[in-house]
């Protein structure tokens, strides 16, 4: 063995294993911004299809929405949620609109960075 090599495994292996625990990094955290989204949109579509009942309102669908969510993830995720009547292809509709952070680092980010809605078809009132 000459001279000039000795230690360079320990420099290989730090400099491997840093850029494998950043990729390792990136791809749970990808996961984690999915996991949220579909979350969300989840509880969003089931707190449209609660509000659209015959016998419930708006009000308890943006309530059913905001329990599911903090139930879910964290009250937090359920900051500004909104339902509201809207007409598409000639149905009435509920449309439930959450605006959550969108985490960037574990849970934590930006306030208001992903928005989705849930929908839901109006039953007619006997």
């Amino acid at each position: 063995m000459r001279r000039g090599d000795a230690g360079s495994a320990a420099v290989d292996f730090v400099l491997v294993a840093g850029l494998t625990t950043v990729v390792f990094m990136a791809v749970v955290q990808l996961t984690l911004g999915l996991h949220v989204r579909n979350t969300l949109v989840d509880c969003a579509g089931e707190g449209a299809r609660y509000a659209a009942r015959a016998d419930r309102d708006l009000a308890d669908g943006e309530r059913r929405t905001r329990e599911l969510i903090a139930t879910a993830l964290a009250p937090g995720f359920a900051g500004t949620v909104t339902a509201r009547t809207v007409v598409r292809g000639g149905l009435e509709l509920v449309e439930v609109e959450v605006r959550a952070p969108l985490p960037v680092i574990g849970l934590i980010g930006p306030a208001g960075g992903l928005t989705v809605r849930g929908h839901g078809l109006e039953e007619g009132s006997a």
